[in-house]
């Protein structure tokens, strides 16, 4: 059974709806959890611009203080708790590689048309990792 589950989370109000399933699952196997949140650069976004706050510094600091909160939550040692800056599918892949996570979980939306050819982070994850994706299917709003 697995030992050691990357929960990959992007701390939308999707978040608890996917933490159940990651109780579940480590109830089930006793295994060791992680947590990954990954802030995308803003495209185009520069410290050059005098007077323009530090928007991409604040969303990390506010992506720390969320995944503090979770890790909390899920008893989850500060060591363990990872945010990344960069492309997400990279840094979920590397973190999970790092780590030897056996699992990464993540959710997925049902998508349709456009979203679908360009494809998710949950199918980009899947098709990337070297070891096994659990995707869980997200409500339907």
């Amino acid at each position: 059974m697995y030992k050691h589950i990357l929960f990959a989370t992007d701390l939308t109000e999707d978040t608890e709806y996917l933490v159940s399933k990651v109780r579940s699952i480590r109830s089930l196997t006793n295994a060791t959890l992680s947590l990954i949140h990954v802030v995308e650069p803003l495209p185009g976004y520069s410290y050059a611009y005098l007077g323009i706050e530090d928007i991409e510094g604040q969303l990390i600091n506010e992506a720390r203080q969320s995944i503090e909160k979770l890790g909390s939550e899920l008893k989850v040692d500060k060591a363990a708790q990872f945010v990344e800056v960069g492309p997400t599918k990279t840094k979920i892949l590397k973190i999970a590689e790092d780590i030897s996570a056996d699992l990464i979980m993540c959710g997925s939306h049902g998508r349709h048309g456009l979203s679908l050819l360009l494809g998710s982070t949950a199918n980009a994850i899947l098709h990337g990792a070297k070891c096994d994706v659990l995707t869980v299917r997200l409500p339907e709003e």
